[in-house]
């Protein structure tokens, strides 16, 4: 899994980022980007949920998913942010698994509001990798063991996913509205802002990460859902991940 341990630095706990004691989290946890978010899974799935983190109002908790325990934590916006707390996690408190259930926009003509994108690549404009000193170009992939149990849990649970490459950008605000339409004669299905750097990070530190999504917008069409129903009506995704971490 590489020399993981030239990446690691020697830290305690909590971290500038993370107030958590050693052992408040769980083996797996999911990063949601908005803090509410990550409040909402803990209030409506999770059994004995407690607080653990709230540094920065950034909020993650510990707790119960049909009995086996599970985190969730926020994220917030960007590579750099989802970098940081990724990167803390494995390192510093020793978890092994990270599910990223965010948002995205769909750039593809059958790839519709509230469909469930499950990112087998994530495809980059950032600079993200360059500190890597690669004499090429990294391709940031999901880890086969998630992705293959999300797969059957989806089937199991009859929900409909897309499986694809997704692109994770720096920029929300595009200053060249055109440069979709390269990524789009590719296959790339969705756009969206983390997953490229978390994919990096685990395979960095010899963990297991994989991004999915619910289609909040349509670049094509327009179609977009609110801010409300972004926080709150991703609930297949949601349910969709805490079965997946159940055969971990």
């Amino acid at each position: 899994m590489g020399n993981k341990e030239q990446y690691t630095h020697a830290g305690t706990v909590p971290t500038p980022h993370i107030g958590a004691a050693p052992g408040d989290f769980a083996k797996t946890v999911l990063l949601p980007g908005d803090p509410l978010r990550a409040k909402f899974i803990a209030e409506n799935f999770l059994t004995d949920a407690r607080e653990v983190t709230h540094v920065r109002n950034v909020l993650g908790f510990t707790g119960k998913y049909k009995g086996k325990e599970v985190s969730v934590m926020a994220t917030g916006m960007g590579m750099p942010s989802i970098g940081i707390y990724s990167y803390e996690l494995y390192n510093f408190y020793g978890v092994e698994n990270m599910i990223r259930i965010g948002s995205a926009g769909s750039i593809q003509e059958d790839v519709h509001v509230m469909d469930i994108v499950l990112a087998e690549g994530a495809s980059t404009t950032s600079s993200w990798f360059n500190m890597y000193n690669l004499q090429g170009t990294f391709a940031p992939i999901a880890s086969w063991d998630l992705l293959y149990k999300a797969v059957q849990s989806a089937e199991r649970l009859g929900t409909k996913i897309v499986v694809g490459n997704i692109l994770s950008e720096d920029a929300f605000y595009n200053d060249d509205p055109s440069s979709i339409e390269g990524w789009r004669k590719m296959g790339v299905i969705c756009l969206e802002m983390e997953a490229a750097a978390l994919y990096a990070n685990a395979a960095r530190c010899g963990k297991k990460a994989l991004a999915m999504f619910t289609i909040s917008d349509e670049i094509i069409t327009g179609a977009a859902l609110s801010a409300e129903e972004r926080q709150l009506s991703f609930t297949k995704m949601m349910e969709l991940a805490l079965e997946t971490q159940l055969s971990l």
